[in-house]
């Protein structure tokens, strides 16, 4: 692991091929300053509505509002592509497996080779290279690509599916998408034997909606449960009373309560043990799971011959990362770093659509009294509380996120408690106003003494990217 302060900034393939390596490399090395990039395995090209997914992600809907600071083909800064893998997919190594990859085609055999180009030239030029890739989203190269088959989908209390997902990650549990991550690590240290490390992303329950936060009861899960010594049908009765009491039967005496509270969000387990034990066991079975995972992937890197490429996944920050599985104490044993999202624009989304369904679902609340509750519990600004939920949505391109410096801060401290010694790298996201992105950047700087992270080029103009040179200035002598 490099001894300097990690500067990391995301830079997916579509870039390299637009604008080329060298280019994209001047403009990391020489505008931002950095340290160490992120690619992932796989190269695109223009598609259309019918055929293609949107980019940027439209993040179920919410972040059609987002658009690309950096123009890909024909000048766009909103576009529909597909894509296919990088490199040609070693068949043998998902021999009889439920998922399979993405088959190499001719878009492979003419611009695949340009992710082995970037790897080689960021590393001429003394940068670190990773990989990012999806935890659990077969094929896993990129997030708006591919899913879980039903079976393999996690469940609610009263074994339902989610009706609306942002990650759309399978089980956990699912032996069939452990055993297909497994074949890809393989697969990609066997065709980029260089890369110093591999950025796993939501390798967790990521909790964009509340439904979310309810997984996992799948038949997967129910197997683990047993295999580990918990009582499945006490966590499923005791977090379906909790799905009910939170959708019909929450009243303002309870958000009174709740805000009465001093450390909200620190009480939470407590409360939640005292009253839904069995919900409080399976956070911490998806904590064992998320666990399980990691240590897979850490075990199948070093079978590969591969002890020394990083373990660097992305994940939530606390209080999310309570809900999602993600206990970086757990994670501390396996991983070499984790970055922390700082998502303004994800914050506000996210409550939002928690605030949206509890008011719809408890006539009567008062929705003051709800966010204030959401607020506190969440933790995502310095700032007094808005009085409606109306207030509270994804940002467009031009409005600043919902955050603040002190509230960034606290959620890198709790990571960074939680996992010591291991290395917590803020990961910043470069959507939004320039402006706004600077106070963001300067923030991840000053709080996050291990490193910073940027996620991803593509909302990186050139003014952006001067930013995080002038806030890296001084963390690497």
């Amino acid at each position: 692991m490099s001894q300097q302060r990690q500067i990391g900034v995301t830079v997916l393939p579509e870039y390299l091929q637009y604008e080329g390596v060298e280019n994209v490399l001047d403009n990391l090395m020489q505008r931002a300053g950095v340290t160490a990039v992120s690619t992932s395995p796989y190269v695109m090209q223009l598609a259309d509505v019918q055929t293609g997914v949107r980019e940027p992600p439209a993040d179920a809907g919410a972040g059609q509002v987002r658009l690309l600071d950096r123009p890909l083909w024909e000048g766009k800064r909103e576009l529909w592509v597909r894509t296919s893998p990088s490199f040609v997919p070693d068949e043998r190594l998902y021999a009889d497996l439920r998922y399979q990859p993405a088959s190499a085609d001719e878009l492979t055999h003419r611009e695949g080779q340009v992710v082995a180009h970037f790897i080689e030239a960021a590393h001429d030029r003394g940068l670190e290279v990773y990989f990012q890739v999806q935890a659990a989203i077969p094929p896993g190269y990129r997030v708006q690509f591919g899913g879980p088959v039903e079976e393999d989908i996690p469940r609610l209390p009263d074994g339902s599916l989610p009706r609306k997902r942002v990650a759309n990650n399978g089980s956990l549990a699912s032996p069939h998408i452990i055993e297909y991550q497994h074949a890809l690590i393989r697969d990609l240290l066997q065709h980029y034997p260089d890369i110093d490390g591999i950025r796993f992303d939501w390798p967790e329950y990521p909790p964009y909606f509340l439904d979310s936060a309810f997984f996992d009861f799948s038949d997967h899960a129910r197997r683990a449960a047993d295999r580990l010594g918990y009582h499945f049908e006490q966590m499923r009765e005791d977090s379906l009373a909790l799905y009910q009491k939170l959708n019909g039967g929450l009243t303002n005496f309870d958000l009174d309560n709740w805000l009465a509270e001093e450390n909200q969000a620190a009480n939470f387990t407590v409360w939640l043990n005292d009253h839904f034990p069995g919900a409080s066991a399976m956070l911490l079975l998806k904590a064992q799971l998320s666990k399980e995972l990691l240590a897979g992937f850490r075990q199948t890197m070093d079978d590969a011959g591969k002890p020394n490429v990083e373990l660097a996944p992305s994940a939530f920050p606390p209080p999310w990362s309570i809900i999602s599985g993600m206990n970086y104490s757990l994670a501390a044993k396996y991983c070499n770093s984790v970055s922390v999202k700082l998502y303004g624009m994800h914050w506000s989304m996210i409550l939002r659509s928690y605030g949206d369904q509890l008011l719809a679902a408890n006539p009567g609340l008062s929705e003051t009294l709800l966010v204030r509750a959401l607020f506190k519990f969440l933790d995502i600004t310095d700032a007094d509380p808005p009085e409606r939920l109306s207030e509270v949505y994804y940002p467009g391109p031009d409005e600043p996120h919902l955050s603040g410096p002190l509230a960034q801060e606290r959620k890198i401290l709790a990571a960074r408690k939680l996992a010591r010694p291991m290395p917590i790298y803020a990961l910043a996201h470069g959507y939004g106003p320039t402006e706004d992105f600077r106070e963001r950047m300067q923030t991840a700087t000053d709080i996050s003494p291990d490193g910073v992270w940027v996620n991803r080029y593509c909302y990186l103009n050139d003014d952006k990217l001067d930013i995080i040179g002038q806030c890296a200035v001084g963390c690497n002598t």
